[in-house]
């Protein structure tokens, strides 16, 4: 069964990237690479961290704050839970989530899991698309959201529509250009329905 081994995001400044990720967040999983492609507005996909408490959520949005992303959406409570986005120097969004609204312990920047959400422009079609390169869907709400099976993978990956996905990052939905994002994959290389780029593991 394929999944997402790790994803590459490219950037402008590499050195300032690296700086900013190795102070905020610190993630193994994700890659940083040179990157002059044009690209502007949403870039169609956001990173959101899964954490267990909202002082966890906290925690890591201060860092980020701190090391120079902008602030898209405070952190605070929702129906659903507790949770922030925020923008990377780089461009990057990122959304920090916790289905808790009580904080249980002392607040750690420790993540449970990672998600890439992909905002598509028709669900159904790339659902079929992933299902069909080796991918196996565990979750799928019509065609507003789909979830794919993880295992041992670092990462998840699921499927938003693109502007819902962008109204839960608290961006404008509208963008052109590169995505400026590689998915690391045994199940690649290949270029899916909305241009995201797929590439096998060196």
């Amino acid at each position: 069964m394929a999944s997402v081994d790790f994803v590459t995001l490219e950037v402008a400044d590499l050195t300032a990237a690296k700086r900013f990720y190795s102070t905020a967040l610190d993630l193994d999983v994700v890659r940083l690479q040179s990157s002059e492609a044009p690209t502007s507005g949403f870039r169609g996909f956001t990173m959101s961290l899964i954490v267990s408490q909202p002082a966890n959520a906290n925690a890591i949005f201060d860092a980020a704050l701190e090391a120079g992303a902008t602030s898209l959406k405070p952190a605070k409570k929702s129906l659903w839970g507790y949770g922030g986005a925020f923008q990377a120097p780089d461009g990057t969004v990122w959304t920090v989530a916790s289905q808790s609204k009580k904080d249980s312990g002392p607040a750690s920047r420790k993540i449970d899991d990672i998600v890439l959400q992909l905002g598509v422009d028709d669900v159904g079609k790339s659902k079929q698309f992933y299902v069909e390169h080796g991918l196996e869907v565990t979750k799928s709400y019509g065609g507003r959201y789909v979830e794919f099976a993880a295992e041992s993978s670092p990462v998840k990956l699921s499927l938003y529509k693109r502007r819902g996905l962008a109204k839960v990052a608290g961006v404008d939905p509208d963008g052109s250009g590169s995505h400026r994002l590689v998915i690391g994959s045994a199940a690649g290389p290949f270029t899916d329905p909305d241009g995201f780029v797929w590439a096998a593991p060196e």
